[in-house]
């Protein structure tokens, strides 16, 4: 890590470990409790905070939020492990999670992470956000995949750096807090989320984000969970009622500008750039949410109007099924609906001549399976 690249801010400052075998070592101050935002990042933060208002509107109209919290959510899992290096698509996802069978590697890491959010909201009810919590769902996070050999759920012990694969410490773009370094950090970050708040939640998720990544207190993992904490945090300052704003979609788009912004704070305590790409990830992941619950709902509507045309029974309960899970089998109906597998087929194949569905032929394993194409085209990760 060049030294000369970093400069003595409020955020911290890099230097040399002592002893022989000394290297250079980015060392980060507590959280700052103020900061000075710029004009063009305060119009920024109140279209955020206007596109979040829109979006918590619109959940408290929707009937049955968890409808649009289980897709999103995976819509936000896809993305939050591409940033990682995953090639899963969201169709595998739903694919995968309908299935009874071995998930791919990558598949694996998307469910892994979809599970970490959903103990995460589980848990905030008892628990709150803290170093114990972040350690559990680290657990979660690495359970079963690459990276597991890392010590899941344990806060490291030896250094790490970020860099390219074959960076060593001396070449490493950036080399966070030597392992005695993070308790006092990790207390500090807790004491900032429990505080009584001065910043706006926004800011203060931007700010944790950044200190967290900073830290790196995992030796794998740490983007991921930095992420869920975006999401925790905003629900433990009561700025979202539901787990419908996600910034991975946004961030991976501009994966460059993400870690070019987040090594900005580093390097010269530039707060305003990394504020401006969270506050306009915000604004624009906001805005797409409301607009895509939007299209969710007339669609369900012009579904159930349709299936009212050709059939009865439990077709509207799969059609609801088939958005928290866009990819249908006989079985998982069965399963979630409590009925008999020949009542299952029958609506199944009652839905693909309403044209809701569409039979994409047998999976590994042989059983039929039937996609929501319209429900995954509005979803589409893009």
């Amino acid at each position: 890590m060049d030294l000369d690249r970093f400069s003595d801010t409020p955020f911290g400052r890099a230097r040399r470990t002592p002893g022989r075998h000394g290297y250079v070592a980015y060392f980060p101050r507590p959280i700052p409790r103020s900061v000075e935002i710029s004009p063009e990042n305060l119009l920024r933060l109140a279209d955020a905070e206007a596109a979040v208002g829109r979006l918590v509107g619109a959940a408290r109209l929707l009937p049955q939020p968890h409808l649009l919290v289980r897709p999103y959510l995976r819509r936000e899992a896809v993305a939050s492990t591409r940033i990682e290096g995953t090639q899963a698509s969201l169709v595998d996802v739903f694919d995968a999670e309908a299935g009874d069978r071995p998930l791919s590697a990558d598949v694996e890491e998307v469910v892994n992470y979809v599970r970490a959010m959903e103990t995460g909201i589980r848990r905030l009810e008892t628990l709150p956000v803290s170093t114990r919590l972040v350690r559990e769902l680290h657990a979660v996070i690495l359970a079963g995949v690459r990276g597991r050999e890392h010590r899941p759920g344990e806060i490291r012990s030896t250094q790490n750096w970020i860099g390219p694969a074959d960076a060593t410490i001396e070449t490493a773009t950036f080399v966070p807090p030597p392992p005695d370094e993070l308790g006092d950090l990790l207390t500090d970050l807790e004491r900032f989320v429990h505080e009584e708040p001065l910043l706006s939640p926004l800011v203060q998720a931007a700010l944790v984000h950044y200190q967290f990544e900073t830290i790196h207190p995992f030796l794998d993992g740490n983007g991921r969970l930095g992420r869920l904490l975006i999401v925790f945090l905003l629900i433990v300052r009561d700025r979202l009622p539901e787990p419908l704003l996600y910034l991975s979609p946004y961030l991976e788009a501009r994966r460059d500008a993400y870690y070019g912004a987040l090594q900005g704070v580093r390097e010269r305590g530039d707060l305003d750039e990394w504020l401006a790409l969270v506050l306009d990830g915000v604004r624009t992941q906001a805005t797409d949410a409301v607009a895509r619950a939007e299209r969710l709902i007339d669609l369900r509507e012009s579904y159930r109007a349709q299936v009212r045309k050709v059939t009865r029974g439990v077709a509207n309960a799969v059609v609801d099924l088939a958005f928290e899970q866009p990819v249908l089998n006989a079985r998982l109906v069965v399963t979630r609906l409590s009925v008999t597998r020949p009542a299952a087929l029958a609506s199944l194949r009652r839905l693909v001549d309403a044209g809701v569905l569409t039979e994409v032929g047998a999976g590994p394993r042989g059983e039929l399976r039937w996609h929501a194409e319209g429900i995954l085209k509005v979803l589409a990760y893009e």
